[in-house]
């Protein structure tokens, strides 16, 4: 089902936009995938505005706001133990005072295949693909990146 945004009332009305460059890069052996995003609080809404000079082009999309959240904290959170500024998942779930049982499953987040995680940040996830799933409470998340796209429906 479809519904275009002037169907849509205004509170619950979001325009994504791309911004900024993203870079893809390897380190240590780990793929890294970095999205530049500025949000703009416009009212009841968020907006994404892109920097000057870039052509946006729209699409419809579907847009899983708190799969990108938990997304987003998790790379944060990854980032924290890459650093050293706190040991391990552990430690890390004691600092925000959170069960380290979701933050290890928040953490394995990090794993996707870097197509998946471009599906769910432009919004074009297969609708089955939510939160629950990607941190393995369906399913086990396998760690090869091939067998995720299989299990996710991302391979036909």
């Amino acid at each position: 089902m479809s519904t275009s945004t002037k169907d849509m009332p205004a509170k619950r009305r979001v325009e994504i936009t791309p911004t900024g460059r993203p870079r893809q890069f390897e380190t240590g052996g780990r793929s890294v995938t970095f999205v530049p995003l500025a949000i703009k609080r416009r009212h009841c809404s968020k907006v994404i505005v892109p920097p000057t000079g870039v052509t946006v082009v729209k699409t419809t999309s579907s847009f899983d706001l708190p799969l990108i959240r938990t997304l987003g904290k998790a790379f944060y959170w990854q980032r924290l133990i890459d650093t050293g500024e706190v040991a391990n998942a552990t430690e890390l779930a004691r600092r925000f005072r959170l069960e380290t049982g979701w933050v290890c499953e928040v953490l394995r987040m990090t794993m996707l295949a870097p197509n998946i995680i471009r599906a769910i940040l432009d919004g074009r996830q297969p609708r089955h693909l939510n939160l629950h799933a990607v941190r393995g409470r369906q399913a086990e998340v396998p760690v090869d990146w091939h067998e995720q796209r299989v299990l996710f429906g991302f391979m036909s």
